[in-house]
């Protein structure tokens, strides 16, 4: 039986999209990404704009399916969801993402009927989909394929543009190859494009090398804890005196490092269930002169709201409240109507609420630090903002909700590129892992390897300034992208 032409094209492409997780941590096997976006641009060149959006769904449908399928195990082993019904979430899910991601797509309509045009109308349509899943709906910024560049010359263009900016060379080249492929290289628009390509990958390789940021002081000593507590055992009460045991044990021979810092929630209880405890801590960072930092939910008794924090204890005693939180996993959305219909909207600690969006840095001594809770550190705008006046950056996780996963590669190697894109070395404390120390051109120095505990020593070099991407953020690449979109439909109108 012959399968329809439109059938077919759908699996291609759902094929390609499945395939582009894989230039990402921790396969990194970077040439996917434009193989994958080269096959898009291929089938959409000469459709309608219909066509040309289903055909991106079909295509972002593999992607995230492939990619974010351990959703799946944060729904169902510890929501407490049934096998089935996780299935079927996680399906809902990745489907509204890619209908999501695909919406710019629409604007198809506003290319001109010239093949040669679509050059410049599929990465700026593909950057459009990425920003917009950024920050519809509180967003999900997950599998930019400018990722996998981390460690390419295109990389050195990170300080510069961003994220978001790797991605448009990405899919840029991605559409040379596409029309080369179907023998579209006698126009002048493909001939400049594919030697902009050229010169934007090779410049890359001297713009790793540029000083974005200089020097800050000495070097400061840090010990990252990783205590691999089982996600089941983190909020049960008989487990709480254990956990603080066990935290304190694994710090006792780090104290007079310059910084120590326990992961996300890494002290299951609120400071006010825990006065002792805390007063002791900061007896021992005061005695020895080190900063302990550490992941803990706290309660504001005027507002009686909860909130996920991260307190500095030590000589320059602050909180920080975390601003992006997950949905379902740290509030849940239509809370009323919601609440008690199944477990997953129950879960432990769902109840936060939103710290206020501007908040003074954490320090040690004069040097700001730049703090990201868990799922803030891949929002690239969000944590260039808050570098601008820090010395360096510092993220916890618990990545326990995800398992044995690519979600865990996946989130180091986005922590990796804010470092890149800001010029500023970052310490990542995670609950299970990945912990690591990164520089500030984004490579990993130290780490501890998953489910395991440990305590990760090293030193890191703070700096000081910005890059331009810390002062301007996305928005220039952004606002490219729309202006070649408004560029071509005025030449669409005028033709």
């Amino acid at each position: 039986m012959k399968i329809p032409r439109a059938v077919r094209e759908s699996g291609i492409l759902f094929v390609f999209g499945a395939l582009a997780p894989f230039a990402l941590a921790p396969y990194d096997i970077w040439p996917l990404a434009i193989v994958s976006l080269a096959a898009l641009c291929y089938y959409i060149t000469e459709k309608t704009t219909n066509s040309v959006y289903f055909s991106a769904v079909c295509f972002n449908l593999g992607l995230f399916l492939s990619g974010v399928s351990w959703l799946y195990i944060s729904i169902h082993e510890h929501g407490f969801v049934a096998a089935p019904l996780a299935l079927i979430a996680t399906l809902l899910f990745c489907a509204f993402l890619a209908v999501v991601s695909s919406l710019p797509f629409f604007a198809w309509s506003l290319v001109p009927q010239n093949r040669s045009w679509t050059l410049l109308a599929f990465p700026a349509l593909w950057v459009l989909g990425e920003w917009l899943r950024s920050w519809l709906l509180t967003g999900f910024p997950w599998l930019f394929v400018g990722y996998s560049h981390l460690s390419t010359w295109v990389g050195g263009w990170a300080p510069i543009g961003g994220i978001f900016w790797l991605s448009f060379i990405t899919a840029m080249a991605a559409a040379c190859g596409a029309h080369a492929l179907q023998g579209s290289t006698r126009s002048l628009v493909w001939r400049r494009c594919t030697a902009a390509i050229a010169v934007l990958i090779v410049s890359g390789y001297p713009l790793q090398h540029i000083r974005w940021t200089q020097l800050d002081g000495p070097e400061l000593s840090v010990t990252l804890i990783q205590p691999n507590i089982p996600q089941g055992e983190k909020w049960s009460a008989r487990s709480q005196r254990i956990i603080l045991e066990k935290m304190n044990a694994q710090s006792l021979t780090h104290w007079g490092q310059d910084l120590i810092v326990w992961p996300e929630a890494a002290i299951p209880a609120v400071p006010q269930r825990i006065p002792a405890f805390l007063e002791e801590l900061k007896r021992r960072a005061l005695k020895s002169n080190t900063t302990l930092i550490t992941g803990i939910p706290t309660f504001d008794d005027k507002t009686n709201q909860f909130y996920n924090s991260l307190l500095s204890i030590g000589a320059n005693s602050a909180q920080y409240n975390k601003t992006r939180l997950v949905p379902f996993g740290e509030y849940v959305p239509l809370e009323d109507t919601l609440r008690g219909v199944m477990s997953f909207f129950d879960l432990p600690m769902s109840n936060f609420v939103r710290g206020a969006a501007e908040q003074p840095l954490l320090r040690i001594d004069d040097r700001g630090i730049a703090t990201a809770i868990c799922y803030e550190v891949v929002y690239p705008d969000l944590v260039a903002r808050m570098s601008k006046g820090a010395s360096f950056m510092l993220t916890v996780s618990n990545d326990t909700w995800f398992g044995d996963s690519l979600a865990l590669p996946q989130h180091l190697q986005m922590a990796q590129m804010r470092a890149l894109e800001n010029a500023k070395p970052l310490v990542r404390a995670t609950n299970n892992g990945l912990t690591a120390l990164v520089d500030h051109k984004g490579k990993v120095t130290g780490s501890i390897p998953a489910f395991a505990a440990g305590e990760l020593a090293g030193k890191i070099q703070p700096r000081k300034g910005q890059t331009v991407f810390s002062m301007w953020g996305s928005w220039p690449c952004i606002s490219l992208c729309v202006a070649i979109m408004a560029g071509l439909w005025r030449t669409k109108t005028k033709a």
